[in-house]
């Protein structure tokens, strides 16, 4: 299995009163009480943490974007990934996962971007996509109607800019370019692997196993049987695209802590990763998945992955899921051994700050994890073409039995 350290660089510092108040802490939180002092530390401490991740083993490490919320301090991921690009140790990749290209009138602009990273990391980039949740419609004002349509194209032409020797023209429904002609070009050939994350797209998944993409698909953090559910979508998705869908082709990014027993795991995780769910990550329905942001079926199905965005939780209900994952190196070890062989994936994201998840506990995780989960798993590869795995339904079977 492969292992890319994933952070979701929050405010930590967020005073959780805010609650009292105001309903969610996106989009409508004021931004007076983001202290800039405090925020300089904390982009400073998040990019040491991802450096001794990298440091540590770590395959590689990832950002991503988001807007006008404490939820995640990375509106524009590029900065953050070159901040990192020459300074990250061991070879170690660089992943955005991803840029919500239907949010830009210019999606050239993240193709010039990408090349740029792929360029100075001598192709040690990953270039990761997403249609953004719902919250950075309403962020950037942005019809959620068009959220699909503008994907694809925008994908179209980011891909003809990467691919095409130029200048060509591009002429779509709704970006229209006389001169495709990005200066620098991508240091990989064709292009950098590209990732699609996702919370249960239904669209995405069939999108990302068609034949000509083949891209890497991406869990973020759901309940098992959601996982299990998409994982097997996608390799239903491929099958009718006439192949057999890879292991490295799927993907998992939870929540994840590990300290020196259960016991002591659970009593540093409890408060922060409750605050995470409960304060950060909280959106109310209409926010999180706007009108005519996705099909109804898909609407179901992320609601269904994400329910914990739109009521609290406690880390015993998420730990009962297995939402997040939480307990000593041995036991997080045979945790991700299992739900690997019972979804079939091979690339692992793990989330191992959230919240408000002190430096000293940050790094005691990323040191536990990488001295002790990661080489026990490393050479793990999901056994068999998982035909014992099939959906019916709603419902999923693993070995004869329903999850």
């Amino acid at each position: 299995m492969k292992f890319h350290f994933f952070h979701l660089m929050p405010y930590a510092d967020l005073d959780l009163e805010y609650a009292k108040k105001h309903r969610v802490s996106h989009i409508k939180l004021p931004n007076s009480k983001y202290d800039p002092k405090k925020g300089a530390e904390l982009y400073n401490r998040y990019l040491d943490e991802m450096e001794y991740a990298a440091e540590m083993g770590f395959d590689g490490v990832c950002c991503n974007e988001h807007h006008q919320t404490p939820y995640g301090l990375m509106p524009q991921p590029g900065v953050i990934a070159g901040a990192l690009s020459r300074r990250l140790k061991n070879n170690a990749t660089i992943c955005i996962l991803g840029r919500a290209t239907p949010l830009l009138a210019n999606p050239l602009s993240v193709a010039e971007e990408y090349a740029m990273l792929d360029n100075i990391t001598r192709g040690r980039f990953i270039a990761g996509f997403v249609r953004g949740i719902g919250t950075e419609y309403h962020a950037t004002a942005t019809n959620p109607t068009e959220s699909v349509d503008r994907f694809r194209e925008g994908m179209e032409l980011i891909l003809q800019a990467w691919t095409q020797p130029g200048p060509t023209t591009f002429e779509g429904k709704y970006y229209n370019f006389p001169y495709v002609n990005v200066w620098p070009r991508p240091y990989q050939k064709p292009h950098p692997p590209i990732w699609l994350p996702s919370t249960g797209s239904s669209e995405t998944v069939a999108y990302a196993a068609e034949t000509k993409r083949r891209y890497t698909y991406i869990q973020t953090s759901a309940p098992a049987q959601v996982l299990f559910k998409n994982m097997q979508a996608y390799r239903d998705a491929a099958r009718r695209e006439g192949y057999t869908a890879d292991p490295n082709q799927l993907g998992w990014s939870p929540q994840i802590y590990v300290a020196e027993t259960d016991e002591l795991a659970m009593r540093e995780a409890k408060e922060h990763i409750e605050n995470f769910t409960n304060r950060f990550m909280f959106i109310t329905a209409e926010m999180f998945i706007p009108p005519g942001y996705t099909s109804a079926a898909s609407a179901k199905a992320i609601l269904k992955a994400k329910s914990n965005v739109t009521r609290e939780r406690t880390m015993e209900e998420m730990i009962a899921t297995e939402t997040f994952i939480c307990g000593s190196p041995d036991t997080v070890t045979k945790k991700l051994a299992k739900l690997q062989q019972q979804g079939g994936f091979n690339i692992m994201a793990p989330d191992l700050h959230f919240g408000t998840l002190p430096h000293d506990l940050t790094m005691k995780c990323i040191k536990l994890f990488a001295e002790e989960v990661i080489p026990a798993l490393k050479n793990s590869v999901p056994s068999g073409e998982l035909n014992e795995v099939r959906s019916e339904g709603d419902k999923l079977y693993v070995h004869g039995r329903a999850v």
